[in-house]
């Protein structure tokens, strides 16, 4: 995917708190005799300087894990945990903080024409997509025949690449269905055979005979 158009959705305003702490939090619990002592006043502060990195660490651990304020290479991995391998590492960490962020919200839609259109399809993309399907309620014995087919079709590439789509389509869609994917007015999956004309199909018989 690269990012040639603007991300359809944004991520919203995240105000991380700032946890404010005496910064001789740990000298000051020494009792009062001594705190005029200043070797042990330094020495001590050794061992605080150590534990304000752990600390930091703790006050911050509740957005760790909020893709608006994550660690970049952490985004990443939640991706990963939602089931959401198509991430590009090449798009810039906002966009991919949006990606993580949407999708999780989507976990519940997954299935259906909902979670895949509005989705993935528009996420990915930031581009209008529309589906149609061949499902439907019968009564017994009036069942098509055919396999289930899904139609997909999207405006524009956008944000995504053809291969990240199909690849898409193919993750989210039941194994037995088959689908057409078009962007446009093109058709970009199945690929059309390439057509093989008479004479040389003939002319490669008799080249393998000679």
């Amino acid at each position: 995917m690269s990012d040639a158009a603007t991300p359809a959705r944004t991520l919203p305003a995240r105000s991380v708190q700032r946890y404010k702490r005496d910064p001789d939090w740990l000298r000051n619990q020494l009792p009062m005799g001594m705190l005029e002592d200043e070797f042990l006043h330094r020495f001590l502060g050794i061992f605080q300087e150590v534990a304000d990195t752990f600390m930091h660490q703790i006050d911050n651990l509740e957005h760790v894990f909020d893709p608006a304020v994550a660690p970049d290479n952490l985004v990443r991995l939640m991706g990963w945990w939602i089931g959401l391998e198509q991430i590009d590492d090449t798009l810039p960490h906002v966009r991919q903080r949006v990606l993580v962020r949407y999708t999780a919200q989507l976990l519940r839609w997954r299935g259906t024409s909902q979670g895949l259109l509005r989705g993935l399809l528009e996420l990915v993309t930031g581009e209008t997509a529309t589906i149609e399907d061949s499902g439907g309620v019968y009564l017994e014995g009036e069942a098509p025949g055919a396999p289930p087919h899904v139609v997909v079709r999207i405006s524009a590439l956008g944000l995504a690449e053809k291969d990240d789509l199909v690849e898409i389509l193919g993750n989210e869609l039941p194994a037995p269905v088959t689908f057409e994917l078009f962007i446009g007015d093109e058709r970009v999956w199945p690929m059309a055979a390439p057509v093989v004309s008479p004479s040389a199909v003939g002319a490669g018989i008799r080249e393998e005979a000679s």
